[in-house]
């Protein structure tokens, strides 16, 4: 849409205040609001801000910060009330000099996307993010409890949770999400909303609109929805599959070769090569928190084994099936992101891995069909040369550190923001006394 356009929508739309919101080097969204009367110079010439503040950004003594507003990202938030109806636009930053910001997660992915467009390729991701619904247990209570006691798929015409759900996806595609499908997920309270795959970028933009407009309307209905990858012990967690394909500038899909046993190109099997090479230094960053570790543990139909299968699940990375003659549906899932991840920087580091794999040729390991890796010991899976994710987040930083395709495709400005944030939640969680802890040891020792 040009500015005209926009002002026109925005007058259609009822709008009184606009959200011009970017994220920080975590993904955690911030915003800088204003009154619809300040759009039309906004449109123009842009906002400052304090960069000082916000994590991953410019230091005190360089702070000045500028967003240029993406008029295309332009979305109504349903949840918000007629009289103060609000609009959001997405931003990219930029330093006072007029330069992108390198520090900025959804510029990261823009160049890494470039970089790919100069092949004559684009990058499609469709995520499979899922989260919990959760009722407090009793007043401030940081326990909170699931939401209803429905299972994989189950249905009841009279589940409140189908009813929250149902209002999620007519708010989602009200936002141009394009839902696809919705679903109870394995545990108790958990849930899975999928929407069309689509470019990188629009698929990142996607899934932070996501995160927090399902946060929003479950708290109108006084539930938590939570995108914690492992909120309770015990049971599964929550992921983030990411399917993913390359496709020409004219849109078709080039994943697929007749002629190969396996009907994948050389392509693919260049970014399932990559992406499993790299696979233990892209854990950090798209598996980015304490907590994600303690889903990515075998039992719980979570990947911890690097390997690729057609029809495994317990592997990394799956070719999932597609209809006979629906070629454009063939790609790659990678089954270790989950949604605590920032999705700008998990989708570089992903594209980053993909692309190292094509550009070395690296081979592509037999698959690892009708074999349950679960059931395998250490030898075993060493005789398959099988390797197993970091076991926590500062054994996935530590890979990290020793690997430089990764840390290429985040930048030195955001590989190093990335890595002191990581460090920081790192040392908080390191020195924390947990319930378990008082329990295991207060009596006993």
């Amino acid at each position: 849409m040009n500015k005209q356009q926009v002002l026109a929508r925005v007058r259609e739309d009822g709008i009184r205040f606009v959200s011009f919101q970017f994220t920080d080097v975590t993904g955690a969204v911030k915003s800088l609001d204003a009154p619809v009367e300040r759009l039309s110079q906004a449109l123009d010439d842009g906002l400052w801000f304090d960069g000082s503040s916000v994590e991953g950004f410019a230091r005190i003594q360089e702070s000045d910060m500028h967003l240029r507003v993406d008029v295309d990202t332009y979305a109504v938030l349903p949840w918000t009330p007629a009289d103060m109806r609000r609009a959001r636009f997405l931003c990219d930053i930029y330093q006072p000099d007029g330069r992108p910001f390198d520090g900025d997660p959804r510029g990261v992915l823009k160049r890494t996307l470039e970089k790919l467009r100069q092949r004559g390729l684009t990058f499609q991701v469709g995520p499979e993010p899922e989260f919990f619904l959760f009722r407090r247990n009793g007043g401030d209570s940081i326990h909170p409890v699931p939401h209803d006691v429905g299972s994989y798929f189950d249905f009841s015409p009279n589940d409140e949770a189908v009813r929250v759900r149902s209002e999620l996806m007519a708010a989602l595609n009200s936002m141009g999400l394009e839902v696809e499908v919705g679903h109870h997920e394995v545990a108790l309270g958990q849930h899975e909303i999928d929407f069309r795959f689509a470019d990188a970028l629009r698929t990142a933009d996607n899934v932070l609109t996501l995160k927090y407009t399902v946060k929003a309307i479950a708290a109108q209905h006084g539930l938590i929805a939570s995108f914690m990858p492992k909120p309770i012990f015990g049971i599964n967690g929550s992921g983030m599959h990411c399917h993913q394909s390359f496709s020409d500038l004219e849109g078709n899909n080039v994943f697929y070769d007749r002629d190969d046993p396996f009907h994948l190109s050389r392509l693919a099997y260049g970014l399932i090569a990559g992406q499993l090479a790299h696979a233990r230094a892209l854990s950090a960053v798209v598996a980015p928190s304490v907590n994600s570790y303690k889903r990515l543990v075998p039992g719980y139909e979570a990947p911890v084994y690097v390997g690729w299968a057609q029809t495994n699940r317990s592997a990394l990375i799956r070719i999932p099936r597609y209809t006979e003659g629906q070629y454009k549906a063939v790609r790659a899932e990678l089954r270790c992101p989950d949604p605590s991840c920032n999705p700008y920087l998990a989708f570089a580091a992903m594209l980053g891995a993909a692309l190292d794999g094509i550009d070395r040729q690296l081979p592509c390991p037999e698959p690892l069909n009708n074999i349950n890796v679960y059931h395998l010991n250490a030898e075993e899976r060493a005789q398959l040369g099988v390797s197993e994710l970091p076991g926590s987040l500062i054994e996935a930083l530590g890979e990290l550190d020793r690997d430089p395709v990764i840390k290429d495709a985040l930048g030195p400005t955001t590989y190093a923001q990335f890595r002191t944030a990581a460090m920081a939640e790192w040392e908080e969680y390191r020195l924390h006394v947990s319930d378990w802890e008082l329990k295991r040891y207060l009596e006993t020792v």
